[in-house]
């Protein structure tokens, strides 16, 4: 009998910080249990765990979509894959000594996430 993969992805667009410092959750939450991952992001001091909370708990709600009938509790679910790109960048001048001006640029980042069961050999 095929088993069919079944994993579910969630996609956060345009979250205005670094991508480096977005990159530094993502590491941590890596391979993870998403139980496990959720409550490490819960009472991370970091700002960017919140949104990053948020994103992963709606991957776990589309894997829940993807397969009826079954809970993201008993199925052991996983971080499987977590990566962050850049995205676009707001760029300002800012006012410096002797008529010149200091570039200022508001980094943004793309964040994915793919949840998916855990093997069990």
């Amino acid at each position: 009998m095929k088993q069919i993969k079944m994993e579910a992805v969630a996609k956060l667009r345009n979250y205005p910080t670094s991508p480096r410092r977005m990159r530094l959750l993502a590491d941590e939450i890596r391979g993870m249990d998403v139980e496990k991952a959720l409550a490490m992001l819960e009472f991370h001091p970091q700002h960017s765990a919140t949104p990053l909370g948020k994103l992963l708990k709606s991957a776990i709600n589309n894997w829940e979509q993807k397969n009826s009938g079954q809970s993201a509790a008993d199925a052991s679910l996983i971080v499987k894959t977590i990566f962050v790109d850049g995205a676009r960048m707001v760029k300002r001048l800012r006012p410096a000594p002797q008529g010149r001006a200091y570039r200022v640029r508001k980094r943004s980042n793309h964040v994915t996430i793919i949840v998916d069961k855990k093997l069990i050999d």
